[in-house]
């Protein structure tokens, strides 16, 4: 198994392993697939399917500010060829300040 909460923390070392795990049961069985557990942030479709999926239905942000969330957490992970669709998720929320909602 992936140890998703050390994904997570070389992009915050802070991270809470309770909200990791949150968002890992949110995912479920997409993680089990390698294409669906990683986060393609150049393909316009999948950033907006974050959007509506992850921002809007899960967290209730929409708009600019879950644009602005989702490119300011693919620019974080921009180096990183293999996004976690986890540690993208949880970055996303970070930024929207919903960590604490989940």
């Amino acid at each position: 198994m992936t140890d998703y909460l050390a994904d997570v923390q070389k992009y915050d070392s802070g991270a809470d392993e309770a909200v990791v795990n949150k968002i890992v049961r949110h995912l479920g069985i997409a993680l089990r697939n390698k294409d669906s557990a990683l986060v393609s942030a150049t393909d316009p479709k999948e950033l907006e399917r974050v959007k509506e999926k992850w921002c809007e239905k899960k967290l209730g942000v929409g708009g600019a500010d879950a644009d602005a969330a989702i490119a300011a957490t693919a620019n974080a992970m921009a180096d990183d060829r293999s996004k976690s669709r986890v540690t993208f998720y949880y970055l996303v929320a970070k930024n929207l300040g919903k960590l604490q909602a989940l």
